[in-house]
């Protein structure tokens, strides 16, 4: 990696705790944990310079050290994984950029982490970005689970929501809604920013903690994609991954 650009660090939030999936990320999928699947496809960016992996939890720790990876024991009382990851970044003072990969995404394309690394090499005045990709299923314009993002002409969320939006008053207009996808970049001051910022009242609301940095008035460049990274939030959702990944 050239030492001449800003340095790029990813951080794994994986927390031990899941209501619907205790122990997720050593949840083995192929042979390997979860995390260590994530942590791969992170290891294969081309402008990451360090990946760590951010826990509270001594067997994630444990079994994240025996694939070699690198750990930082974090708070265990932090509201969110942006919490983590900027007490993770506060550990790495050289590296400019921090990209948060969500720990339950196996699937997670490197050429899109890239891309938002790049971004914020390139784009020192955008403090914060994000992903989007087309939703195609009808039915999941109605899925409350299914994050809803409106952008502007430079590709900059407008806003996220859980409802449908914009809402097809005009169905013939040519509209393409967007779906959020949970990973994240920042330039390093921002993060810390972010996190002092108490929640906000539309976060709240909607409970989506991205739309804290859109109420104090920042900016969220958001990258298109068709990877689409289903992520893992039940044993039967890790099934369908392991034949995802033994197929291709």
């Amino acid at each position: 990696m050239s030492s001449s650009r800003p340095q790029v660090l990813v951080v794994i939030p994986a927390r031990w705790g899941s209501t619907r999936f205790p122990g997720k990320p050593l949840h083995l999928i192929a042979g390997k944990p979860l995390v260590q699947h994530v942590w791969e496809r992170c290891l294969q960016c081309r402008l990451v310079d360090r990946v760590v992996i951010a826990t509270d939890d001594v067997r994630i720790a444990d079994a994240a050290r025996r694939f070699n990876a690198l750990v930082v024991m974090t708070d265990p009382d932090h509201p969110s994984g942006t919490d983590r990851v900027a007490e993770t970044a506060a550990s790495f003072p050289n590296h400019q950029v921090v990209i948060n990969v969500q720990g339950d995404e196996p699937l997670i394309s490197p050429a899109l982490i890239d891309e938002l690394a790049q971004t914020l090499v390139q784009e020192p005045a955008v403090p914060m970005i994000t992903a989007a990709a087309p939703i195609d299923d009808p039915a999941l314009l109605q899925d409350a689970n299914v994050v809803k993002v409106v952008l502007n002409a430079r590709r900059d969320a407008l806003y996220f929501s859980r409802s449908l939006i914009p809402y097809p008053r005009n169905p013939d207009s040519g509209i393409v809604h967007y779906r959020h996808l949970g990973i994240y970049g920042f330039q390093r001051d921002f993060v810390f920013q972010f996190v002092n910022w108490p929640p906000s009242l539309l976060e709240r609301t909607e409970s989506l903690e991205q739309l804290r940095a859109l109420e104090n008035g920042a900016t969220i460049r958001v990258a298109l994609t068709h990877e689409t990274s289903p992520g893992v939030d039940t044993p039967e959702q890790a099934i369908a991954i392991e034949k995802a990944l033994q197929s291709s």
